[in-house]
């Protein structure tokens, strides 16, 4: 029997935000948006710990950088102050316009809510790669100097997408750990709750810098943790595919026998532990050539299984950082969301792919509420 509930599937794009919904079952799709018309979404973010509540991260080149929140899964939105907006009066300088003032935001990447013990905290990261913390729902934010004014943040440098912070993880078995990647600086890894942080990068190799593995300075795209054991992170780098065993401390490259082992996306449901699904492109156009493919890492076999089945979709398809997100459902649901407008799904744990029946913009991130299991 099918449990009951609605899986919704955040999209956010070139020109605003759109939510696709289904039963549990997943095979039939309603779409409502667009949400913020012409803006940028770079990121929507449900918040497991308050249902309906969800955050989004939208940029404009006329309006700049703004949060917005939804207390009804995302059919009702309000604006909420970004960092550049607000000065936090609950700690002492640097605040938060300071260190806007200091250096401007160029975009907002992604919206994090925190751990169960923070319940009203969410977590913002930005470029030029600074994270912001809220503890009111978004109404005020503060800077987090342990990592802002990292001691190596002179010598960090921009991606290609700027210097942005773009993931933001908390380990569920320990409040205290916590993690930060960012383009291209590498992941940063903090044991005290985020008062200090240190790089978590050996092992990982860079191309495009003389010194071959520095402790910092990787161009890292997307990390996630394992779901059944969080010591466990799969990390999709400029130069790789990944696996650290011991909570970042190192890390292994898995990339043979694929052909290609560059690309943005990395997921990791929670039905499914010991599996990650990833997306290789080609380096150089940052597409899949002729035919996209999503390959699957068992880790305890370590080795990969090959998902998409014929040529489905055939032609140059990309895939930015944020758009490949898991349900919490079992079987699991994958949602790939690509650079021209397709919405692919499996419901069966990656044995077939569908599409759901709709063209949207370019897709920038997609992100899952589901009932738990």
């Amino acid at each position: 029997m099918a449990k009951k509930g609605t899986v919704r599937v955040y999209v956010g794009t070139r020109k605003g935000a759109y939510v696709a919904s289904s039963d549990t079952a997943r095979r039939r799709w309603q779409v409502a948006g667009p949400f913020f018309d012409g803006k940028d979404v770079f990121h929507l973010s449900p918040d497991p710990r308050q249902d309906g509540v969800v955050y989004a991260a939208a940029n404009s080149s006329w309006w700049g950088p703004m949060v917005f929140r939804s207390s009804d899964h995302g059919r009702r939105w309000s604006e909420v102050a970004p960092p550049m907006m607000v000065v936090s009066k609950k700690r002492p300088p640097p605040s938060s316009f300071d260190e806007a003032s200091k250096r401007p935001i160029v975009n907002l990447w992604h919206l994090e809510p925190g751990p169960e013990n923070e319940p009203k905290s969410v977590y913002l990261g930005v470029d030029p790669a600074s994270l912001f913390r809220s503890d009111d729902n978004g109404k005020s934010w503060e800077g987090i100097p342990g990592l802002n004014e990292h001691e190596t943040r002179p010598r960090w440098n921009p991606g290609a997408g700027g210097m942005c912070l773009h993931t933001i993880i908390f380990d569920p078995s320990r409040p205290s750990r916590r993690y930060v990647g960012i383009s291209a600086a590498g992941m940063f890894k903090s044991e005290d709750g985020g008062a200090h942080y240190r790089p978590a990068n050996r092992g990982v190799r860079v191309s495009f810098q003389p010194e071959h593995y520095p402790e910092f300075g990787q161009c890292v795209h997307k990390v996630v943790l394992d779901p059944a054991r969080p010591e466990t992170a799969y990390r999709q780098d400029h130069d790789g595919i990944y696996v650290s065993r011991d909570a970042m401390e190192s890390w292994q490259r898995v990339g043979r026998p694929l052909s290609t082992d560059f690309g943005f996306v990395v997921a990791a449901p929670k039905a499914m532990p010991g599996h990650a699904f990833f997306v290789p492109l080609e380096g150089g156009p940052r597409f899949a050539r002729h035919q996209l493919q999503v390959y699957e890492w068992r880790e305890k076999e370590r080795s990969w299984r090959a998902t998409v089945k014929g040529r489905p979709w055939p032609g140059e398809l990309g895939v930015h950082r944020e758009g490949l997100a898991a349900d919490a459902l079992d079987p699991a649901g994958l949602y790939l969301g690509t650079t021209t407008g397709q919405l692919l799904f499996t419901r069966d744990g990656a044995r077939t792919w569908g599409q759901v029946p709709y063209n949207f913009p370019g897709i920038h991130s997609v992100s899952v509420a589901s009932p738990p299991e």
